[in-house]
């Protein structure tokens, strides 16, 4: 049996986090998880969970596996080198993620960005605002995809960088329905990401359980706008929970949006007014995670890139031709591909350190030598 089709069953038995987790950490691959929970033994799987193992719906697998064979679709499963590092370390971190887009930008350095689902003409403007100066600075924005400030977020990172939405559906779904071709461009220009297998619908539970994917893949998360009763602030707390940053945007104290803002801030979220502020905090532990991306890359990125002044770094060849091969216009992955003679994921790889140590800056996918 395929890895795939060994965790889409798994996915589609709803068997506890805790015990999947537990079960893909033991054993050696998905297919001997998927043995091992068919069996039973031991494990006091629920009802429904063991009649599906017992007898899955073929029909329901081959056509989540039609959808997962498209191009640019990932089903990222616990046990997975490629299982973002960040996510890993905060609390109930999904067993499972399905992306549709760029995988390697979950391992990003990530701002989260979250707030009210109708905020005021200032608060969108806002929430743009800091999308597009943090993601021009080469942060990546995640939000959930929401009307309000999750659409500004991810629209004002789109002008400049890129965006990964988490959303509480399947990935074949838009909700709401309106947000349908801006997840489209958030595939293509970032990922989309979510814990529930193709044709998930939009259930009220699924959106705070979505929360905690939002605040465990992102260093640090900033409220916009959110009245004293907001999913926002749930986000807020599970990052602080994970040991994460909380920033807020102060406001007028006759605008019930800012009531939460200013009840995070007395209980001790960062106050900030601009993006340059946002960075600042999180600049530290952005090169913590370039650490941790190297220790997931293996040997070939356990030496330090970069050892000279000009960037390059004597004792590896590979990085040294890449960083010959950039220049100060953007340049395509193709044609660094072909002018390094590197593979695209070689090149993914060490982009990706160039850029969360700042010596590399990304417009839309094109790389230059940061001036």
């Amino acid at each position: 049996m395929s890895p795939d089709l060994a965790l889409l069953t798994l996915s589609r038995a709803r068997l506890p986090d805790a015990l999947l987790r537990q079960l893909l950490d033991q054993h050696p691959d998905p297919a001997a998880a998927l043995a091992a929970a068919g069996h039973g033994a031991g494990l006091d799987l629920p009802a429904a969970s063991h009649a599906w193992l017992r007898q899955p719906d073929r029909q329901r697998l081959d056509a989540d596996l039609a959808w997962l064979s498209r191009p640019g679709r990932r089903l990222l499963g616990w046990h997975d080198a490629d299982y973002p590092a960040l996510l890993r370390r905060s609390p109930a971190a999904p067993p499972l993620l399905f992306v549709d887009g760029d995988p390697a930008l979950l391992w990003s350095a990530q701002v989260g960005i979250v707030g009210s689902r109708r905020p005021s003409a200032g608060g969108h403007d806002h929430a743009r605002r800091f999308a597009r100066a943090l993601a021009g600075a080469g942060w990546t924005i995640t939000s959930g995809l929401a009307q309000g400030i999750d659409r500004a977020a991810h629209e004002g990172a789109l002008d400049t960088g890129r965006t990964i939405a988490v959303v509480g559906t399947g990935l074949d779904l838009a909700y709401p329905p309106g947000n349908a071709a801006l997840m489209a461009r958030v595939a293509s220009n970032g990922a989309v990401v979510s814990e529930h297998p193709p044709g998930t619908g939009a259930l009220s539970t699924h959106f705070p359980s979505r929360n905690r994917i939002i605040a465990g893949l992102s260093l640090g998360t900033l409220v916009v706008e959110a009245a004293s009763r907001s999913g926002a602030l749930i986000t807020a707390r599970l990052a602080a929970e994970a040991g994460r940053e909380v920033f807020a945007l102060p406001g007028s104290i006759d605008n019930p949006l800012a009531r939460g803002c200013h009840r995070l801030i007395r209980d001790g979220a960062a106050l900030v007014e601009g993006p340059e502020e946002v960075v600042a905090a999180l600049a530290p532990l952005a090169l913590r995670l370039a650490e941790m991306l190297r220790g997931q890359l293996g040997d070939c990125a356990a030496t330090p890139v970069y050892r000279s002044a000009d960037g390059q770094s004597p004792g590896d060849p590979d990085h040294s031709r890449l960083w010959s091969a950039l220049g100060h216009d953007p340049t395509g992955m193709d044609v660094l591909a072909e002018r390094t003679g590197l593979t695209v994921a070689a090149l993914s790889s060490m982009l990706l350190i160039m850029e969360l140590e700042g010596h590399v800056v990304n417009d839309h996918g094109r790389y230059a030598r940061r001036p």
